[in-house]
């Protein structure tokens, strides 16, 4: 998803939109996630691909106050990262995949 659209789906105005609003409105939801489900906030920065250390250091480093903020600053720059790697090795359509996609829309006919 690209940051215009999550800006979009957030409600912000484009003025508004900057690092320090996404962060702070991943941060709102992996506080309430390190309340009532660390497990599955873990598994989410997991399937992000978020390095262990980094976590670790966050979580070390930050209090209770501090750590969704901490975590939330990490969330958003590996979406960064990953947009930019998506830019970077886009690739345009495959010459002769039209005709699977044909045969396989007529399969579900």
């Amino acid at each position: 998803m690209e940051i215009k659209k999550i800006i979009e789906e957030l409600g912000a105005a484009k003025e508004e939109a900057s690092d320090e609003l996404m962060v702070e409105e991943i941060s709102v939801r992996v506080a309430d996630m390190l309340d009532k489900k660390p497990e599955l906030l873990m598994s989410y920065l997991y399937r992000l691909d978020i390095e262990e250390s980094k976590i670790n250091h966050a979580l070390k480093m930050s209090n209770v106050i501090m750590a969704p903020k901490a975590l939330a600053e990490l969330i958003w720059d590996r979406q960064k990262q990953r947009l930019a790697t998506k830019k970077k090795y886009k690739q345009g359509p495959i010459e002769g995949w039209e005709f699977c996609v044909v045969l396989s829309g007529l399969l579900y006919l």
